[in-house]
């Protein structure tokens, strides 16, 4: 079984910066948390978690986001072809998979 490891400080900054985000879309259309909530599909807890960076599943933070119609703006935010790297290789067809690169054979016993 895997352990867990502790959340980077950039991941709880983020998190944290993110709910802020939501809870302020959420106020500048003065909505109650009971409705978005209920638009979104989650519970209130669900949402408060979110609200406050302690985080919750990327569907459930995908739902709120839709429910405060910032879910395109969220999702396009991570479109790899709005990156200069993305832009660079849009012409190239992507690998179907990445596989870590062989690790050269040890010599054992004598050599030739």
């Amino acid at each position: 079984m895997a352990t867990a490891r502790p959340t980077p400080m950039a991941v709880n900054r983020a998190l944290a910066q993110a709910g802020t985000h939501l809870a302020t879309w959420r106020r500048l259309q003065q909505l109650t948390s009971e409705q978005v909530a209920d638009r979104a599909g989650v519970s209130r807890t669900t949402l408060h978690r979110l609200e406050s960076g302690a985080g919750a599943s990327l569907e459930n933070t995908l739902r709120v986001a839709r429910a405060l119609g910032v879910m395109d703006l969220l999702v396009a935010s991570i479109d790899p072809y709005n990156s200069d790297v993305g832009r660079l290789r849009a012409d190239e067809e992507l690998p179907q998979r990445v596989r870590r690169p062989a690790q050269p054979r040890r010599q054992t016993g004598a050599e030739s």
